[in-house]
């Protein structure tokens, strides 16, 4: 690595003495907690995964990076907060992200830059983002097989909701969305919930062009992961939650030839409206009496036009009171075949809701929608690689449950476990992270630190 000049900077009036900011010091990082990264990554086999469902088709006497440490460099920096390409012209150089693709930290050259990074991206195929898909599914799916290996799953419900990733420039199939009033990419997320744990794990990540309609693609990723999901767990009864946009005949008929439970919300039309006035007078009847929001359950057999057959729909009567402001009635409908009370399946869709902080997490933990290449495919081998690198990051938080920081959001624990100040020493009997003894959480990364298999000293 070439020297660099010492940069200082002089504050001569700020304390009682002049004080000296010299970066002299070499082989520093800001990122030396990311080797839980690591840690979480050997086990789980999530980056060896992706890299095998990519064939090498550049000229071997060329590659200076692999595919491993490409695919490594990207997962890792997106978990540390790095989400662009062009953050490798600030961490090609950096110790810790240069141990982490399984590079000397001193000696060895530079990580890939942003162009080499870019045509990385920019070379997928259709048939790899398919293949890489599947992969990211088989490794989620696998690590909680392990993981629960002592438990029997019960019951596994599959979360599928869309989001929006606005676009801003020449983007391809960046269409505009009525329903979100800008030109967007609409990516499908999907999540897994085992039992009744309050974590909802991503298991898979697909991005659509802006135009298409809420349940475009929704059997085929269904149709993927049931199979998959009925090998891991055999005793499992599955249950998809999916919201108004999927409500199709198509998908309603599917769900029912797979044999699972299925939770879907529909929108209001003018049949809905006439069963539900019933009940909307009633709760209208008890907000009046009470000055507060009513709600009632109740459900009705109904069957759209094109339906082949009728099917049970509850009905949410609300009416919704706020200070200040004229009641407000809120009719909501969901489609099930869940035998319980009208209360209680309600109750099972209202906790997908969820599933909107793992999203939010995505976006603003680790910038999914970051989707700024000019090719779709590169933008959707992007979106995979930021759910890898969530997934990373979820499986660091399942060992925190006992610490301060169990719940923590992405953002969260990147501030309080990844962004540690390190230096980086290299013996030729070891590698020596010189750590600040005073880490405001040095229990909590001591602890998954030897949950995820190191020793004390």
């Amino acid at each position: 690595m070439p020297t660099q000049a010492v940069q200082t900077v002089l504050f001569a009036d700020l304390f009682d003495r002049p004080l000296v900011a010299a970066f002299d010091t070499p082989q520093l990082s800001s990122d030396g907690g990311a080797i839980l990264l690591k840690a979480v990554d050997e086990p789980l086999g999530l980056t060896a995964r992706l890299a095998a469902c990519l064939p090498e088709r550049r000229q071997a006497g060329k590659v200076a990076h692999d595919l491993p440490a490409l695919i490594r460099q990207r997962c890792y920096a997106l978990a540390c907060g790095s989400p662009d390409t062009n953050d490798a012209a600030r961490l090609k150089d950096d110790p810790i992200h240069k141990l982490l693709v399984g590079r000397d930290p001193v000696t060895d050259p530079a990580l890939a830059s942003q162009p080499t990074l870019s045509r990385f991206e920019n070379a997928v195929t259709t048939s790899d983002l398919v293949r890489l898909t599947t992969a990211l599914a088989d490794a989620v799916i696998a690590h909680h097989q392990a993981r629960l290996a002592g438990t029997t799953v019960r019951r596994l419900t599959i979360d599928l909701d869309p989001t929006d990733d606005p676009t801003h420039g020449q983007q391809e199939l960046a269409f505009f969305n009525g329903h979100y009033d800008t030109y967007c990419y609409l990516p499908l997320l999907g999540f897994l919930t085992f039992n009744d744990e309050a974590e909802q794990h991503l298991v898979t990540a697909l991005l659509r062009p802006g135009n298409v309609a809420a349940h475009r693609g929704v059997q085929g990723v269904l149709a993927r992961l049931l199979p998959r999901l009925r090998a891991a767990f055999p005793h499992a009864t599955l249950r998809v939650r999916l919201d108004g946009g999927f409500a199709t005949p198509a998908l309603f008929d599917f769900l029912e030839a797979e044999g699972v439970e299925y939770l879907v919300a529909m929108a209001n039309n003018t049949r809905l409206a006439k069963r539900v006035r019933r009940l909307m007078g009633k709760a209208r009847m008890r907000s009046k009496a009470t000055g507060e929001t009513a709600t009632l359950f109740g459900e009705t057999r109904y069957a759209a036009r094109k339906w082949s057959r009728k099917r049970r729909v509850i009905m949410k009567a609300e009416v919704v009171r706020l200070a200040e402001r004229a009641p407000r009635n809120n009719p909501r409908f969901v489609v099930t075949n869940l035998a319980l009370t009208p209360a209680h399946v309600y109750g099972v869709y209202r906790d997908r809701g969820d599933v909107e902080n793992r999203i939010k997490e995505l976006h603003y933990g680790l910038g999914l929608d970051r989707t700024s290449c000019s090719a779709f495919r590169a933008n959707a081998f992007r979106v995979l690689l930021t759910a890898a690198a969530y997934v990373l990051l979820q499986t660091l938080r399942e060992h925190l449950a006992a610490t301060p920081c169990a719940g923590s959001q992405v953002g969260t624990l990147r501030e309080r476990l990844l962004k540690l100040g390190t230096r980086v020493s290299v013996s030729a009997r070891r590698i020596v992270l010189h750590l600040p003894t005073t880490f405001p959480w040095l229990a909590t990364w001591t602890t998954v630190a030897l949950a995820l298999g190191a020793r004390a000293g």
